[in-house]
């Protein structure tokens, strides 16, 4: 633990190999294809053409809302260790979101996290992304294409002409935890295989006086947020206190 959070601190990413085991990891992949189905019941499509060019990039949001399992995951202690080694403890959960390339599925536009939700220059790590791998992840099955050293750029100009040619695409077994600071400049790889999927969990938190992209009280339903272990309920900034972190489990108390 100690090698990959010193790696995610110089480097702005690291993988941790064998957070989940295979069974957990298989189940977690059942669980994100049911919320996908859940997800397109619900109205809310699993295609977004603003985001891909095709629809075989499957992309399922509100997680938090389609199953107890990844209220547990964004929870989980390892990745809150990595978020913590990177952000301190003044920190909430941004969103939680998922994206399944299959057979024949494009790459998304260029960006870093952080560059979406705070104006330039980016000097401090403020956010970061805790990617959970629930299959391979190759070159070949759009494993996530990464700008080297991108996390040290502070102004969009600032990115090289030719950055695409310099990406490289993470690789990690099924099982892993990918950390990545929010600067990092990145995009979805391209599955090029004719029968592989490759299924991401993207878990995004960021420091407190953020907004997060994900409005809690208005996307969870009634019965989750009642349900909520109060650990969880603060980390999204639930209640009156808002992002007054300290504050927010215990409003839901009084």
């Amino acid at each position: 633990m100690r090698d990959a959070v010193e790696q995610l601190l110089s480097d702005g990413f690291c993988v941790l190999p064998e957070v989940l085991d295979r069974q957990q990891t298989r189940a977690a992949r059942a669980a994100l294809w049911q919320a996908a189905d859940e997800s397109e019941r619900r109205g809310v499509p699993t295609f977004i053409p603003e985001l891909d060019p095709n629809a075989a990039n499957v992309r399922v949001f509100n997680l938090l809302d389609l199953d107890p399992l990844f209220r547990e995951l964004i929870m989980h202690p390892v990745a809150v260790a990595l978020v913590e080694s990177l952000l301190g403890v003044n920190y909430l959960i941004s969103n939680f979101t998922a994206n399944i390339a299959r057979p024949g599925s494009q790459s998304m536009q260029l960006h870093s996290d952080q560059a979406i939700v705070v104006p330039e220059p980016w000097e401090n790590p403020w956010s970061v992304n805790v990617i959970w791998c629930l299959d391979e992840v190759t070159a070949d099955n759009g494993g996530t294409l990464y700008l080297p050293g991108s996390h040290l750029i502070q102004r969009q100009a600032e990115l090289p002409p030719n950055a695409r040619d310099q990406m490289r695409a993470f690789t990690a077994a099924p099982g892993s935890i990918i950390a990545m600071d929010g600067r990092v400049w990145h995009t979805s790889g391209a599955n090029i295989t004719a029968d592989q999927e490759r299924a991401l969990l993207f878990g995004y938190y960021s420091m407190d006086f953020l907004r997060p992209q994900v409005n809690w009280n208005a996307s969870l339903s009634t019965h989750v947020i009642e349900t909520l272990p109060p650990a969880l309920f603060d980390r999204l900034g639930l209640g009156a206190a808002g992002n007054v972190r300290h504050g927010a489990a215990l409003t839901r108390q009084g």
